[in-house]
């Protein structure tokens, strides 16, 4: 198959994997209306064509929390990574790091932190859920700082798991799930002979090294769906904000009201986000949420977002609707499956060549230029 653009991928992904794994990562909440909607409402965001405007020197490189970064973009955490290629996260984060931009870890990362450290060559940033098991999260926070870990995203959307309907139809979740799971592998070798037998140990990397022994993927939503604390609230962060000391970042505000309590909380930045659809469904879309969050928070927090990035144009967009930074997901592992660390950076590649190109064309030379004034009404 030939990839000529960033789309390319997911058809690629979708030939290569088993289809649990890959409707697993393609799937979204409910109907998917939300799923959809992130992907439409971004791709529906007019942009400003500008002429004669003298763009030939292009710096797309931008500063968060006192670090340069090459591109605008940071690599979204994904659950079960390690499942896509071999020890898929470590690919990514050498990816990431070859083109200078932030490798975010899961919690729920097959390769432990322990491995993926090893393999960076730049602190990674390291993603926690809130969990009713406070001793897992105080043991994995103390080893993502002495690993070199710099910065904490921390999940606070996903308090219960959204009702992922396609999972059980895949074979993820449901009945027979692990006879469906292994048909559905042997009519796919080439992950079976990459990642099925030489991407081994195929367990919950970060979960094992707390508890002391393997915990495998029939364990994954089961463990994850006992340790969701729905009773949470914004005075039970302050110890996460004591005990972490680097920077901490809340992924997955939605709310402009949400995202000014961030700001009085303490945190360093948050991420517009509804969890890529997969929550609740029925949300608002991340382009339509940003640009009410940048007007009440702009300037007192670093902004980033996801939801729906599969382009660099669409990372254009969501810098033009107010965000600092873009988290991209799905299309960084969509581009994994296919080719692993060379697939993600050939993904980059891509998604850097279309900035530049949306750059030259909206007459802006750097990445601070960009901004609401280059939306078409």
């Amino acid at each position: 198959m030939i990839i000529s653009s960033a789309t390319d991928f997911r058809e690629a992904a979708r030939r290569k994997l088993p289809p649990f794994l890959f409707h697993y990562l393609d799937g979204g909440a409910g109907a998917e209306q939300t799923l959809r909607a992130n992907v439409d409402d971004l791709q529906a965001i007019k942009l400003r064509q500008r002429v004669l405007r003298g763009s030939e020197q292009l710096d797309l490189s931008t500063h968060w929390f006192g670090q340069q970064h090459a591109l605008p973009i940071a690599l979204a955490p994904i659950g079960l990574a390690g499942m896509y290629a071999r020890r898929g996260e470590v690919q990514a984060a050498r990816a990431a790091c070859k083109r200078n931009i932030p490798f975010i870890q899961s919690t729920v990362s097959v390769c432990p932190l322990s491995e993926v450290a090893a393999q960076a060559s730049r602190p990674i940033w390291f993603q926690l859920y809130v969990l009713k098991d406070r001793a897992f999260m105080r043991d994995v926070m103390r080893r993502a700082r002495e690993l070199g870990a710099t910065t904490l995203a921390f999940t606070v959307d996903m308090p219960v798991p959204g009702a992922r309907y396609r999972d059980a139809h895949s074979g993820m979740s449901g009945k027979n799930g692990p006879l469906r799971r292994m048909l559905q592998a042997l009519t796919h070798p080439r992950w079976v002979w990459e990642v099925g037998l030489f991407g081994r140990p195929h367990d919950l990397g970060n979960i094992s090294a707390y508890r002391g022994h393997a915990t495998g993927l029939e364990d994954y939503i089961g463990w994850l769906g006992s340790n969701f604390d729905p009773g949470i609230s914004w005075q039970d962060l302050q110890w996460i904000r004591d005990e972490w000391q680097g920077q901490l970042i809340l992924k997955g505000i939605i709310d402009a009201d949400d995202a000014r309590d961030a700001v009085a909380f303490g945190a360093d930045g948050i991420v517009v986000s509804n969890h890529g659809g997969r929550q609740l469904d029925g949300a608002l879309s991340s382009a339509r949420a940003l640009p009410a969050i940048a007007a009440a928070v702009k300037g007192k927090l670093t902004i980033f977002a996801d939801g729906g990035v599969r382009t660099g144009t669409d990372v254009f967009r969501m810098l033009a609707l107010g965000a600092d930074g873009v988290l991209i997901g799905r299309a960084f592992v969509y581009a994994l499956a296919t080719g692993g660390e060379a697939g993600v950076e050939r993904l980059l590649a891509i998604m850097e060549k279309d900035i530049r190109t949306n750059m030259v064309l909206t007459g802006v030379r750097t990445i601070a230029e960009i901004g609401p004034h280059l939306l078409a009404a």
